[in-house]
């Protein structure tokens, strides 16, 4: 599975701190948090007919990573979404379409760690593309393949995951592995050697009629996991929030996996392993149509 060029955003304008860029010329500086450190938080979003999904979720979440980064300022929701708006109006787009929002603590006056050299503000970057979502073609040939990556998720006591930050390292390293695996993606465990996440994604498995899913303690708070759960309840569907184990996940009836980029798709391998009967399970189905409907009726508007 791997993502590929959209001839469509050949020519995009990317927003840039209030500026829009052509995406060949656009750039941050050398001495930004973001190239010196890592040193931001992100989100993805997804715009569905001119309306952001889960808009206030996924800022909520960026914000609190940003008060506990301890950054010095933080632009308000209202700055934020004028921006989104701006970047989508000037691209001409309002469906099918990803944005990246990036908001790092900003530029610094001299190359250095220490965030007392930030003194400009944070830099937002709002990255907006045509993209459908990115596991589609796997999905349509057998589900995902994933393996256990041999990286592990940080506990609470070493970088906290709750930080939504741009430090992907790990996600990066377990990337690698699930390639030179021929995979799509690999799942992550956490220090005790139950399941955390994939490196881009929230993991669910099916067993009877019980869902379950990992609590977040080495895994982020994901927005399309939370939405899952709140679907759960609504449609008197069981489910668990509690540590799963690998042996847990082979033997499941049905995995899928959750995110904003890639939505719900399900899991056909794992660590070369068949998962259920090899096809997309009723659960899975179901939750995708709830999605689809949802999605169809709700967000934020933000272009007409």
């Amino acid at each position: 599975m791997l993502q590929k060029f959209n001839e469509r955003n050949r020519d995009i304008l990317v927003n840039i701190s209030g500026k829009l860029i052509h995406r060949d010329v656009a750039g941050v500086s050398p001495f930004d948090a973001v190239v010196q450190g890592g040193d931001a938080v992100w989100e993805g979003l997804r715009v569905y007919e001119g309306r952001i999904f889960r808009l206030h979720e996924h800022l909520h979440r960026l914000f609190a990573g940003a008060r506990a980064l301890a950054f010095e300022s933080i632009p308000s929701e209202e700055e934020i979404i004028a921006q989104v708006r701006a970047t989508l109006e000037a691209n001409a787009m309002r469906d099918n379409v990803h944005v990246r929002l990036t908001l790092t603590r900003g530029v610094k006056i001299t190359s250095g760690m220490d965030p007392r050299l930030n003194q400009s503000g944070p830099t937002l970057i709002v990255l907006a593309e045509h993209k459908t979502p990115v596991y589609n073609d796997a999905t349509d040939d057998g589900g995902l393949s994933l393996i256990t990556s041999s990286v592990r998720r940080f506990p609470p006591d070493c970088l906290d995951p709750k930080i939504h930050s741009c430090n992907l390292l790990q996600s990066i390293l377990a990337k690698i592995e699930a390639n030179a695996a021929g995979a799509d993606d690999a799942i992550m465990l956490d220090k005790r050697g139950f399941v955390a996440e994939t490196n881009a994604t929230h993991l669910f498995i099916v067993t009877g009629e019980i869902l379950a899913t990992s609590p977040t303690v080495a895994c982020p708070e994901g927005v399309t996991r939370g939405a899952v759960l709140e679907w759960c309840a609504e449609h008197s569907i069981p489910v668990e929030v509690r540590d799963i184990s690998l042996a847990e996940v082979y033997r499941a009836g049905e995995v899928f996996c959750t995110g904003t980029m890639g939505e719900i798709a399900w899991v056909g391998m794992v660590d070369s392993r068949r998962i259920g009967q090899g096809a997309i399970g009723r659960m899975t189905r179901d939750l995708c149509e709830i999605l689809r409907a949802k999605t169809a009726t709700q967000g934020v508007r933000i272009v007409a």
